[in-house]
């Protein structure tokens, strides 16, 4: 009986050393302002570091303060292995967050993103969080030349439930039920912020996508990639495989387009979103890196609000062939990264062209100024 106790308090004395060498995890906002509920990464090779015994299968985050588990997700990126810790934090103005991981059963966590291949809609690839939805379109599609599209459609939604394959069973999803609706026009044009060649002013859109990858599918990150047959553009031939990620409670999506092509000279792109023929509210913040539509009123739809973050240097922004066009240059093949998306003023969080224009403004400063993540004793 005294071995028996005197193992057991040796257990107990090992665990809480184990404890005590744990680091928290703090988490800094270097702005002025709150942010809420976003989406920060941590490193699993560093969680590692600083947690050896931590069991992917067995763990809560926990605010240190609070005491209250936050909700995370264990990020892959398409591979076997865990390569980072994603968790939904809100960090005062120059304020910290301190996290700890502890050991048990996690809270069960509600998805709020999603992404699929929809097969049974001539081959849609759609994703969506609790703020918003989206979809492209695929090879089948091309078969029905009247419904022939190209670029990013939007779902606007008035629900933070997940509505993808609700909607799609329904087939009703041009008709609001108070969720929300499809009522973007896309056509044969760049849509929501998609990319493509532009040579000779000229915009050289693929064919639409053939493979397609999910890398994570919520429940706070949506990743995968969609791979294009390779095209002409003006002579040259061009390859893209596109990474796209959408966040719970974001508006907008991060879209990678990485391209290759068969000669040594640099290679023009524009990201465009189409232009209605009445007047609607645009600004081209060349500076800032910032392009914003607020589109028509539509009586019987609401208004939407559709805009690109780029966070490196463009060329030039435009209007012309009925697009907002942001031109930029790929001088080798590499990849642009870019963030484009939509509001609704219908869903009651963004009901301005001020409101889109501040939203976008103040989701490009903390994409320059991203939280920071530090480990201490």
């Amino acid at each position: 009986m005294i071995k028996k106790l005197i193992f057991a308090l040796l257990l107990v004395n090992s665990a809480l050393q184990l404890q005590a060498q744990q680091k928290t995890i703090q988490i800094s906002n270097a702005l002025g302002v709150q942010r809420s509920e976003e989406i920060v990464s941590i490193s699993w090779s560093d969680i590692l570091k600083a947690s050896p015994d931590v069991d992917t299968a067995n763990f809560k985050v926990i605010n240190v303060v609070s005491k209250a588990e936050l909700l995370y997700q264990l990020e892959y990126k398409g591979t076997s292995h865990v390569q980072n810790l994603l968790v939904q934090v809100s960090v005062p103005a120059k304020g910290t967050l301190s996290l700890k991981l502890v050991k048990g059963k996690h809270q069960v966590f509600r998805a709020k993103t999603f992404a699929r291949y929809v097969p049974e809609r001539k081959d849609d690839f759609a994703w969506e969080n609790d703020r918003i939805a989206f979809r492209t379109y695929g090879r089948e599609l091309e078969k029905f030349p009247n419904e022939m599209s190209y670029g990013v459609d939007v779902w606007t939604k008035r629900t933070d439930s997940l509505i993808l394959n609700k909607w799609y069973k329904s087939g009703t999803y041009h008709i609001d039920k108070g969720e929300g609706m499809d009522h973007y026009h896309v056509g044969y044009t760049l849509g929501a912020g998609n990319v493509a060649p532009y040579i000779n002013d000229t915009i050289w859109f693929p064919r639409n996508y053939t493979k397609w990858k999910v890398l994570d599918n919520g429940p706070l990150r949506s990743s995968f990639q969609l791979s294009y047959d390779e095209w002409l553009a003006s002579g040259r031939k061009v390859n893209v495989v596109k990474t796209v990620s959408l966040d719970a409670g974001s508006q907008v999506s991060r879209t990678e387009a990485e391209y290759s092509w068969n000669d040594a000279k640099p290679l023009p792109l524009v990201i465009g979103i189409i232009k209605r023929p009445e007047n609607g509210l645009i600004s081209l913040d060349e500076k800032g890196g910032i392009m914003t539509y607020w589109e028509p009123v539509e009586s019987k739809n609401g208004t939407t609000g559709v805009g690109c973050i780029f966070t490196t240097p463009v060329k030039q922004m435009m209007v012309k062939q009925g697009h907002l066009l942001t031109e930029t240059i790929l001088n080798k093949p590499s990849s642009i990264v870019y963030y484009n998306g939509a509001a609704w003023d219908r869903a009651g969080k963004i009901t301005s062209a001020e409101a889109w224009m501040n939203y976008l403004n103040q989701k490009a400063e903390t994409l320059k100024n991203p939280l920071a993540v530090s480990f201490v004793q």
